[in-house]
C-alpha cells in the first residue's frame, strides 16, 4: 500500500493550480521530505514534459514514434510483465527474423538468437561470441590470444567503439574518402590479420544511410581465408537496414545467404516499427554462439537459457514487435517501407530544387536524406540552418564527418513511417523560409557603436597612456523596409 500525506481540508478540495504546489520549489536532486498529492505530482511532471520537442518532428532519430492505438493498448496491458518471465513471444520473434534473414533453419528447427534493449546490446553480445570463438581456436592451436582486433569502417555507430573499449578489443577502422562514405571492402580485407575476430559490415550507415557491399566483402574475405588458412567471419550491423532490405531489395545478398555471415543484429525500434527499447541478434547456427556464454537458470519455475547483458526488463516492446509481425506481415512491411522511400524521394527532390545543397546519400539504402551546402567552407551554415529549423519545431542534426573528412559538415533527415508527403512538403517550406532568414541576416548592416574615450597621461617614460571609455552609444542604422499593401496577418 502506498501511503500519502493527508492534506488539510481546504487544500485537498482545491484544484491543482490553486494549491501550494504551484509555488513551492520542486525537489530536483534529492528526495523531498513530504509526500504530495498524486494529482500535483502528475501535473508537475506533465508540465515539464511540455518543454520537450515533439518526437515526431525529431528528424535526427531513427527510432519509431508512432504505433497503432491497438498496439498502444497491448503495451499498457503488458507494462508490468517481466521479459525474464517470458519465453514464447521472444522465441517467435527470433524465428520470424531468422527466416526473414535466410538463416539455414529447417521447418521444425528453432533459430538461435535473443531479444535485447537495442542494437547496442545486440552488438556487445555478437562481439563477445566472436571474441570467445577466436580465443578458443587460438588456445587449441597453442597460439597467443591476448590481442584480438575487429575491422570496421570509420562510419560505424559509437556502440562499436564501446564494445572495443569495454571488452578490450582493438578497433581497426577503414578511413572514409571523398565520395565514398562507407567501408571499402578491399581496404577492410587488407587490414585483416590472424588476430581479427570478425569484420563488421553496416547495412545502413548512420551517417548517410548507405548499404555496404557485404557480398563483395564475403568474396574477398573467403579468398583471403583460403589463402591464409584463417577463418575470419563477418557480422552485419543491420540496425537500420535489416527491416528494409528484405522488403525493398529482396535480391540483395547481404544476410545468411553469404556463408561468412555468422551473426546479424537489427533494431526492432527502428524500421521494425516498435517504440524504443527492443533489438535482436541472430546467429547463423548454434555453433556460432559458444555454449559457455549461455547461462541456464531454473529459479523462475523452469529451465531458461539466457545470454543477455540485462536480466529483468520490460516485455511490452517484445509483445509490440510480435503484434507488428502479426498485423503487417510481409505485405504490410513492404508497403510501409515503400512509402518511406517515396517520402525520402520527395525530400531529396525538394532540397535539390533550392539549388543550395549537394545530396550525399544514395537512393538505395535507408530512407534518409543527407546533404551539405554547395558553398565551399559553408560548414557554419549547416549549424545555422539546423538552429533555424529548430524554431519551427524540427530537430535536424548537423555534424562533421569522421577522420579524413572532418572538413565536411552534413545535415541529415531520417524518414520514418509517420513522416508522410504532407509533413515532407511542410518541412521543405520551412527549409526555404529558414534559408531566407539566413540570407537576410547575412545582408544586414553591421551595427555601429560610438565610443567617447578619455586619455590619461603616462606616469613614467616606460608606461603607456591610459585609456578610459567615458561613454558608449549605439549609432542608429537606417534601413528601408518595403511595405506590402493589403492584409498580411489574420488575428483571432
Amino acid at each position: 500500500m502506498v501511503l500519502t500525506h493527508v492534506e488539510e481540508a481546504g487544500e485537498a478540495a482545491s484544484a491543482v493550480f490553486a494549491s501550494r504546489y504551484v509555488q513551492e520549489p520542486v525537489p530536483r536532486y534529492e528526495l523531498g521530505e513530504r509526500s504530495i498529492s498524486k494529482d500535483a505530482a502528475y501535473q508537475i511532471v506533465h508540465d515539464e514534459l511540455l518543454l520537450d520537442s515533439s518526437p515526431r518532428l525529431n528528424l535526427a532519430s531513427f527510432v519509431t514514434t508512432w504505433m497503432e492505438p491497438e498496439c498502444d493498448k497491448l503495451i499498457l496491458e503488458a507494462i508490468n510483465k517481466n521479459y525474464a518471465d517470458m519465453d514464447e513471444y521472444p522465441n517467435r520473434c527470433v524465428n520470424i527474423i531468422a527466416r526473414l534473414f535466410n538463416a539455414p533453419v529447417g521447418a521444425s528447427e528453432k533459430a538461435v538468437g535473443v531479444g535485447t534493449v537495442g542494437s547496442s546490446e545486440a552488438i556487445m553480445l555478437a562481439g563477445l561470441a566472436f571474441k570467445r570463438r577466436w580465443q578458443n581456436r587460438r588456445k587449441a592451436a597453442g597460439k597467443p590470444y591476448d590481442k584480438p582486433n575487429i575491422v570496421t569502417g570509420a562510419n560505424v555507430q559509437v556502440c562499436w567503439e564501446k564494445f572495443a573499449r569495454y571488452f578490450e578489443v582493438e578497433l581497426k577502422e577503414v578511413k572514409l574518402t571523398e565520395g565514398c562514405y562507407v567501408m571499402d571492402p578491399d581496404k577492410a580485407v587488407e587490414m585483416v590479420d590472424e588476430n581479427t575476430i570478425c569484420v563488421a559490415a553496416i547495412l545502413g550507415s548512420t551517417l548517410t544511410g548507405e548499404f555496404e557491399d557485404v557480398r563483395r566483402l564475403n568474396d574477398l574475405l573467403a579468398a583471403k581465408n583460403k589463402r591464409t588458412g584463417w577463418d575470419t567471419p563477418i557480422h552485419v550491423d543491420a540496425a537500420s537496414g535489416g527491416f528494409i532490405a528484405p522488403f525493398i531489395y529482396p535480391e540483395l545478398e547481404w544476410d545468411f545467404r553469404l556463408p561468412l555471415v555468422k551473426s546479424i543484429n537489427v533494431s526492432g525500434h527502428k524500421y521494425g516499427l516498435v517504440y524504443a527499447g527492443v533489438g535482436w541478434v541472430i546467429w547463423r547456427t548454434k555453433e556460432d554462439l559458444p555454449e559457455e556464454l549461455i547461462f541456464h537458470i531454473n529459479y523462475l519455475g523452469a529451465d531458461q537459457p539466457t545470454f543477455t547483458l540485462n536480466f529483468s526488463k520490460g516485455s511490452s516492446q517484445i509483445i509490440a514487435q510480435y503484434y507488428q509481425f502479426l498485423r503487417l506481415g510481409y505485405e504490410g512491411y513492404k508497403n510501409v517501407m515503400k512509402n518511406c522511400m517515396e517520402s525520402a524521394r520527395t525530400l531529396r527532390e525538394g532540397l535539390q530544387r533550392t539549388g543550395r545543397f549537394t545530396i550525399i546519400s544514395k537512393e538505395k539504402g535507408v530512407p534518409l536524406v543527407a546533404f551539405t551546402f554547395k558553398d565551399a567552407g559553408a560548414g557554419p551554415l549547416a549549424f545555422k540552418l539546423s538552429a533555424g529549423l529548430r524554431r519551427y519545431g524540427w530537430i535536424v542534426p548537423a555534424y562533421t564527418m569522421p577522420a579524413a573528412l572532418e572538413h565536411m559538415t552534413v545535415l541529415r533527415v531520417v524518414v520514418r513511417e509517420d513522416f508522410g508527403r504532407s509533413l515532407a512538403e511542410r518541412f521543405l517550406s520551412h527549409v526555404t523560409m529558414a534559408l531566407g532568414e539566413m540570407d537576410l541576416a547575412a545582408k544586414a548592416p553591421v551595427p555601429k557603436v560610438k565610443l567617447t574615450i578619455e586619455l590619461g597621461p603616462a606616469r613614467t617614460a616606460d608606461e603607456e597612456a591610459s585609456v578610459r571609455v567615458v561613454k558608449s552609444e549605439a549609432v542608429a542604422v537606417h534601413k528601408r523596409v518595403p511595405l506590402v499593401t493589403g492584409k498580411t496577418k489574420g488575428v483571432c
